[in-house]
């Protein structure tokens, strides 16, 4: 049994609205196992039989029961609970800063990592500390900025509409819990 994560992007903001309830009704109907949301902000832990070799499979699966669902243009990015332990455990940042927003932003794939890293480091480390991990980038913007900074202007392109999103660590750990 592998237990996966779903992170959805653009849930509950934007007039998407999915409650809890009915998220996790719809990943039981699609056969998956020891379901449980966390937050209200489209994070599903599930188990199943289906190893990594079928995330591509278990990606459109969810995305497509989504939509039909609840109407919308459903984007998630599936990660594995040992891929999830191992991107919050690499995050470089001092994490109890009171300052900043410890983040950590999913990538479908390496080039999407590898661009946001390569545009990061140009960028002022004061403002929008960044480094690339295994399947992230990992972000540490000042509380209060997440949407103002010039990383978080390049975040909200889109272009990185369907391969990203973000997660603040805090989140990840109660996932990971």
């Amino acid at each position: 049994m592998t237990t996966w994560v779903a992170l959805l992007r653009g849930v509950n903001v934007n007039g998407i609205t999915i409650r809890s309830p009915a998220l996790k009704e719809l990943f039981r109907g699609l056969g998956y196992d020891d379901v449980r949301t966390v937050l209200a902000s489209g994070n599903v832990r599930f188990g199943t039989d289906a190893d990594t070799t079928a995330r591509e499979r278990l990606k459109s699966t969810i995305e497509a029961a989504l939509r039909e669902r609840f109407g919308y243009d459903a984007w998630i990015l599936l990660v594995t609970a040992e891929e999830l332990a191992k991107a919050i455990q690499g995050f470089p940042f001092e994490a109890e800063d009171a300052g900043r927003q410890p983040y950590v932003v999913f990538c479908r794939d390496e080039a999407v990592r590898d661009e946001i890293a390569e545009a990061a480091a140009s960028l002022d480390a004061a403002v929008d500390p960044a480094a690339s991990g295994p399947g992230v980038v990992y972000w540490s913007p000042p509380k209060g900025m997440s949407t103002d900074t010039p990383l978080a202007r390049l975040l909200a392109k889109p272009r990185f509409k369907t391969s990203t999103t973000t997660r603040n660590l805090r989140t990840l750990i109660r996932i990971a819990g």
